[in-house]
């Protein structure tokens, strides 16, 4: 492990362009009179959530916002602005999100194209954030305290192999301290053509509590989402796809995979919805449900991948979400905005 310190004031951003977050004339403004709806597919569903839920805006005005987390202890949101290079906080509902850190994701000075900042964001067992880092193409922990963030960071795995990855993108970490993350091609600014690209292929993975960086999945294609079951004994990844996919995997005592495969197959979910856009970050509930961004909004599925419900979001694509302590608030990522939901 290496660490990184970075003086801000020689960071510039630019924007980036890639094939996961939307792509969107600087001109076209959206609309925020009606946000969504929740659609209700079995009756069990309303014990999660009310059919009249409303569905409101804590922030908006972000080029693509993603991988919010919750941090009980701070009582704040954090999450992340791919685009701008920055991870944003959110503390009450009387206030707007304010910048937290930055740069999050890439931290050189030279100019690249691509989905520069942080995405996916987690706690690990001691409490310390970890990012996806998709400029730097880096798992990270960040060495400052929640209390005063400052872009220093301890790489936790940066290659496979001695092969660097492609755009970590998202991330789970277990009650031992075991990381798992996808690494799909979305930050790379040519995609799978890019000259820089060193992995043939785009992996789920392991950084074992000692360090060590292990290969689990090699076989899905644009995997993205990742989280794990209430029991950590089931690891459940999507694929965003063309063909859009979730998977679940049963893991040994040691958190290697035993067996699985998929889970739902979401094509028609896709072919179906206004917004047909593939699996991205999802979160479990406190019953095991799967509350996972996916065609038309966030889908909410049981652990055996039936849909259950569905909240709906107008005009705008999500990318994530993240509740509460007591799982009674979902915050969804979507777009240029962070929304809010009360739940049961």
């Amino acid at each position: 492990m290496k660490n990184l310190l970075i003086i801000a004031a020689l960071y510039y951003s630019s924007m980036c362009i890639s094939c996961k977050a939307p792509n969107k004339d600087s001109a076209t403004t959206i609309k925020d009179s009606e946000l969504g709806k929740i659609e209700i597919y079995d009756k069990s569903a309303l014990n999660i959530i009310d059919s009249n839920a409303s569905i409101v805006i804590i922030g908006k005005n972000y080029k693509w916002s993603e991988g919010p987390l919750w941090i009980a202890s701070k009582q704040m949101l954090l999450f992340s602005d791919v685009r701008a290079n920055t991870i944003f906080q959110w503390k009450s509902v009387k206030d707007t999100p304010v910048a937290y850190l930055t740069p999050s994701g890439y931290t050189d000075t030279a100019f690249r194209n691509g989905e520069n900042g942080s995405n996916g964001l987690a706690l690990d067992k001691d409490g310390k954030l970890l990012l996806c880092q998709s400029g730097n193409r880096e798992v990270v922990r960040l060495n400052a305290s929640l209390d005063s963030p400052k872009p220093n960071f301890t790489v936790l795995s940066s290659n496979y192999n001695g092969k660097k990855f492609n755009s970590p993108n998202d991330l789970v970490a277990d009650s031992r301290n075991n990381i798992y993350f996808t690494d799909p091609i979305y930050g790379l600014p040519e995609g799978d053509k890019d000259p820089t690209r060193e992995i043939n292929f785009e992996g789920v993975y392991k950084i074992s509590a000692d360090g060590k960086t292990t290969l689990l999945i090699d076989s899905i294609s644009n995997p993205n989402g990742i989280a794990l079951s209430l029991d950590e004994t089931i690891l459940y990844v999507g694929s965003s796809n063309e063909h859009t996919k979730w998977y679940a995997y049963h893991l040994d005592k040691n958190g290697d995979i035993q067996n699985g495969g998929v889970l739902l197959d979401g094509s028609a979910l896709k072919e179906k919805a206004t917004r047909k856009q593939g699996a991205d970050g999802f979160k479990i509930d406190k019953y095991g449900n799967i509350f996972t961004s996916g065609p038309d909004g966030v889908d909410i599925l049981s652990p055996e991948g039936k849909l259950l419900a569905l909240i709906k979001i107008y005009n705008r694509q999500t990318s994530n979400c993240a509740f509460n302590e007591t799982k009674d608030v979902l915050f969804i990522t979507a777009d240029d905005a962070v929304l809010r939901v009360k739940l049961h």
